[in-house]
């Protein structure tokens, strides 16, 4: 299969461990054993840090998104560092460029690409791009809910849904530099129209990613095509 790991950055890098960022290679390495493989990690919490800076300092959202994909980079580069050769070694900087690396029998560690676009929205076109099977969204929660859990008592975590009932869900997520979302509008229009089986799940145990990819195990959710069985009538109300 050909697989897409999106990794949010605080997910990979809650703190600079290289214990925890090895861990997510040795977790890669087992998944590219029997799949071809692409990470996308994201900025987290650093890039947030320093965008906030920047916006303070009067830069606007097309620097704001600069200074962010710098930071993705510069996580994706510590992937790439634990991955040694397994891993393309410099982040692609284009979608192409990364399909080179797949070609090539290595695994394309990418950043962001554009400015405007978040990772998520990345991880989404190249799966697109190159047909994938699978898009893994690993997060530092564990499932998309119908409202926000943090701030609302009655959220419920779905199970599967549909990239429909996806979109209604993250529409209203701002589209700003730095914006933080399970998973971004602008990913969820993507996954809709490329129709991609897609499960976003808490990332926190690099271990649970290699269970779902490899045995199909994990509470997250998944969101599977219109007419699909298992996706009709997947929310019953919002």
């Amino acid at each position: 299969m050909d697989i897409v790991i999106s990794v949010g950055g605080s997910v990979l890098v809650p703190e600079l461990s290289a214990e925890r960022v090895s861990e997510f290679a040795r977790v890669v390495e087992s998944i590219a054993d029997d799949h071809s493989v692409t990470v996308v990690v994201g900025g987290g919490k650093t890039a947030r840090d320093y965008i906030g800076v920047a916006r303070e300092l009067g830069s606007n959202d097309a620097m704001c998104d600069y200074l962010g994909i710098d930071v993705t980079r510069i996580n994706a580069r510590l992937l790439i560092a634990a991955l040694e050769g397994t891993a393309y070694p410099e982040p692609p900087t284009s979608y192409r460029e990364a399909e080179d690396a797949l070609a090539d029998d290595k695994v394309p560690v990418m950043g962001g690409t554009a400015p405007g676009q978040t990772t998520d929205a990345v991880a989404a076109v190249f799966s697109e791009y190159t047909d994938a099977d699978l898009l893994v969204y690993a997060t530092s929660v564990d499932g998309v809910y119908t409202a926000d859990p943090s701030a609302d008592d009655d959220a419920r975590k779905l199970e599967r849904l549909t990239p429909d009932e996806l979109i209604g869900i993250v529409m209203e997520t701002q589209m700003d530099a730095g914006a933080n979302s399970v998973v971004d509008a602008l990913a969820a229009k993507i996954i809709e129209r490329s129709r991609m089986r897609t499960l976003v799940l808490d990332g926190s145990d690099p271990a649970d990613i290699e269970c779902a990819v490899l045995d199909g195990a994990h509470d997250g959710t998944e969101i599977l095509p219109e007419g699909t069985d298992e996706a009709q009538g997947a929310l019953d109300e919002f």
